[in-house]
């Protein structure tokens, strides 16, 4: 298994950034997918969950109405569209798959890089 995050950077507050994850060594349309993040001195963070279809989605509450994310399947590859960021939203974010196949159970322990998404003016 194989998730290469993507396209963090620093990001003014207000502003927008679109990540990435290219996956592969496993099915990828038979998982459901999450972005997680880790604030500098803090825990994991769920962020964001997918269906395998890409049918059905969840938000943390911190989140919601801000973030969006999306999968193409045909390409192996999950996003997380980023509006209105906030300094609150600095982290490391990782992409992650389910522990089994199809269905919901909890996310693998990150075992990318991750991607740094800096909000500062």
């Amino acid at each position: 298994v194989q998730l290469v995050e993507s396209g963090g950077g620093l990001v003014q507050p207000g502003g927008s950034v679109r990540l990435s994850c290219a996956a592969s060594g496993f099915t990828f349309n038979y998982f459901w997918m999450y972005w997680v993040r880790q604030a500098p001195g803090k825990g994991l963070e769920w962020v964001s969950r997918i269906n395998p279809g890409g049918s059905s989605t969840d938000y943390a509450d911190s989140v919601k109405g801000r973030f969006t994310i999306s999968r193409d399947n045909a390409k192996n590859t999950l996003y997380l569209q980023m509006n209105s960021l906030k300094s609150e939203d600095t982290a490391v974010y990782y992409c992650a798959k389910d522990r089994r196949a199809v269905s919901r159970t909890s996310y693998d322990n990150p075992q990318g890089q991750g991607t740094q998404v800096t909000v500062s003016s």
